[in-house]
């Protein structure tokens, strides 16, 4: 894939590192949540009218060891504060 072709407006890029403007994003669209505990191991962006991203994690509910992975989708839109849009479990 091209670089051109990942940053295609509408096109999702392939997972790739957590950078931290990602963290950032992910951090402020989870502030708050209780419960499930979500750890970034890679995202993948599409641009929209803003930015939605695909964060596949590991969950575990502390202070269980059982963890499973989940896609925790954000959507960043150009102004304002990024927000949950959903959690698969993989």
């Amino acid at each position: 894939m091209t670089e051109q072709q990942e940053t295609l407006v509408g096109g999702w890029t392939r997972f790739h590192a957590v950078t931290p403007e990602d963290q950032k994003v992910f951090d402020e669209a989870m502030e708050g949540f209780v419960g499930v505990k979500y750890t970034p191991l890679e995202v993948s962006t599409q641009v929209v009218n803003g930015t939605n991203y695909r964060f596949k994690c590991d969950a575990s509910v502390p202070p269980a060891d059982v963890v499973w992975q989940a896609i925790v989708e954000i959507y960043q839109p150009t102004q304002g504060k990024p927000h949950v849009t959903a959690i698969t479990r993989i």
